[in-house]
């Protein structure tokens, strides 16, 4: 679901490929450097706060895209504390206000969630009903509430929850939405598997735009393009670092190292809105 947008293109936007234009449908973004969903846990109550509003605002570039953090589809959607369920015009008027194009990311963790996040402490739902075991970075197991088998007469329900979202999404002045299909939460954990095959064979398959995250740095996101592996590159961790990241990649200057003990802290400010410019 998308509205028109239209942006300038600076001159200085054909020194790398990062820099250079993109046109993804209707919109004309000057570069393609996008701002990866993150999830960052300070959205009280599930409802976004003011401090968002810098958050993305500090992050906007004119023509460039952002895409919001996972945004719950239902009350029965979540699965970590503070990410937000709802949005409110304002944070999306911060950006467009600046000549950012935002889009929301819509999810449903499914099984990775626990009863305490669902309503009346019910059982979340899956396409199975075999409990998620994960282990975290260092070591410890993380054990989740076993799940509820969705009835096949259940699931045009979730369809219509993820219908709501997008059109409700629209309504709070986003130009477009994201599916998040990945990371063993809902849709993936009906399609079988989290991220085991190369992306190359759907960059082939698929004609529309094709992006691509995960581990890159200023070298690798223009690799990537250059040898038309996609069309954008999502930067999480350097972006939530650094907030003026296509400004940085301009000039080709040190980028701040991020501080990961900071990154899903309820803390409005640290780690969040309090990373420097570089100028």
């Amino acid at each position: 679901m998308e509205k028109d947008s239209t942006s300038a293109v600076g001159a200085d936007a054909l020194a790398i490929p990062l820099l250079t234009p993109y046109q993804m449908g209707k919109f004309h973004l000057s570069h393609r450097i996008v701002l990866a969903p993150l999830t960052r846990q300070r959205s009280y109550g599930y409802v976004p706060q003011p401090h968002a509003i810098l958050y993305y605002s500090q992050r906007t570039t004119k023509g460039g895209l952002l895409i919001a953090e996972a945004t719950a589809v239902s009350d029965t959607a979540q699965g970590y504390k503070d990410a937000p369920g709802i949005w409110t015009e304002e944070q999306v008027d911060a950006v467009h206000a600046k000549g950012g194009i935002f889009f929301c990311q819509i999810w449903h963790v499914g099984r990775v969630s626990n009863a305490g996040f669902q309503p009346h402490g019910q059982a979340p739902i899956s396409c199975t009903d075999k409990p998620l075991i994960r282990r975290s970075n260092g070591g410890d197991v993380n054990r989740f509430t076993p799940p509820r088998r969705l009835r096949t007469e259940e699931i045009p329900q979730i369809v219509n929850d993820f219908r709501i979202a997008a059109k409700n999404a629209i309504e709070a002045g986003f130009d477009g939405v994201e599916i998040h299909g990945a990371h063993g939460f809902l849709i993936e954990q009906f399609t079988g598997g989290e991220q085991l095959l190369s992306v190359l064979p759907m960059r082939k398959a698929f004609n529309g735009s094709f992006m691509t995250s995960g581990g890159f740095d200023r070298e690798g996101g223009n690799r990537a393009l250059a040898e038309n592996r996609a069309d954008l590159v999502a930067y999480g961790r350097w972006f939530l670092a650094n907030p003026d990241l296509p400004r940085r990649f301009e000039l080709n200057v040190p980028l701040n190292q991020y501080d990961t003990s900071t990154f899903y802290t309820p803390d409005p400010v640290i780690g969040y809105t309090d990373y420097p410019f570089f100028v």
